[in-house]
């Protein structure tokens, strides 16, 4: 479940996003770069998605309620599809800013002073990102991991878009900034699908990634061993918390104690293995046809 704590990491991209802003925008009212407009309108973009990351947080932190009793973390996966949505659609304003210049080519100005500022802007996002991509591996938070790495794109977008600049100031060919402009708008299309993608496969109830798969197997292969058998496996994740159920065939003359105590070693070995997993376990006897029949599947 995702900790209030978390928001502190919220309030951070925020500040980010507003000090990149005001310094991106300098930029490119010193220099009429449309390279560096397009940087300062992502960073634009970066503060609306923190804004929600923010909104999103504090709703996947509430603990369940009777109309919510898997608990509230998908909501994490909100804040992620609005910001891949959001840098779509950047990417977009970014593009035809860009052919509108590369039509219409100016000449910039003060690129020394500007391109100063915007390298103080870059170096801000990149250790915000550090910082939040860390934190949403500590904490399995989807909303972080997406705003850590839209981040870095604009980190990569600012770096491109200086050299780009750099370049116009030393070859003299303005075609070059717009141009520049257009590449960057394709990069960062690549990020903003990938953040959909994923959080469609969250709300959707996509199964747990391989390596929790893997480790998963591995948990069960050691009953097997020992004769126990199971079937109807099923995994989800909903943000920060991961979902297993499984059926538990044993031998049918077992008594309801000894199936109990197996189903809680189970279970805690599989909450040893994965991370903030809730993990629901049904009995079945092995000697029963009907046991094996995975009666949830044809519902």
């Amino acid at each position: 479940m995702s900790s209030p704590s978390l928001k502190r990491y919220a309030w951070l991209s925020i500040g980010a996003a507003v000090s990149t802003i005001v310094l991106k925008t300098v930029a490119w009212m010193l220099t009429d770069s449309v390279g560096l407009l397009s940087d300062a309108l992502e960073s634009g973009v970066n503060l609306a998605g923190a804004t929600m990351a923010l909104a999103m947080l504090g709703v996947a932190a509430q603990p369940e309620d009777r109309e919510h009793t898997y608990g509230h973390g998908k909501a994490e996966y909100f804040a992620s599809g609005f910001e891949g949505l959001l840098i779509l659609i950047a990417a977009v304003a970014i593009a035809w800013t860009a052919i509108a210049r590369l039509l219409a080519p100016q000449p910039l100005q003060q690129l020394d002073i500007g391109l100063v500022v915007s390298v103080g802007a870059s170096l801000i996002n990149l250790v915000t990102a550090r910082v939040l991509l860390a934190a949403g591996a500590r904490h399995r938070s989807i909303t972080l991991e997406a705003d850590a790495r839209h981040l870095m794109t604009d980190v990569w977008t600012s770096v491109g878009v200086i050299a780009g600049v750099g370049a116009v100031a030393l070859t003299g060919w303005l075609w070059l900034d717009p141009v520049l402009a257009l590449l960057v708008a394709a990069n960062i299309v690549w990020t903003g699908a990938n953040l959909l993608r994923r959080s469609a496969d969250g709300l959707m109830d996509v199964s747990l990634p391989h390596d929790e798969h893997a480790a998963l197997d591995a948990v069960l292969a050691a009953y097997r061993h020992s004769g126990i058998e199971f079937h109807a496996l099923r995994t989800r994740q909903a943000g920060a918390r991961s979902f297993v159920e499984l059926h538990v065939l044993v031998p049918g003359q077992w008594t309801v104690q000894q199936g109990h105590d197996l189903l809680e070693r189970i279970e805690s070995d599989i909450r040893t293995a994965l991370p903030c997993v809730t993990v629901t376990t049904h009995l079945e006897p092995l000697d029963d046809p009907a046991a094996q029949d995975d009666v949830s599947s044809k519902e």
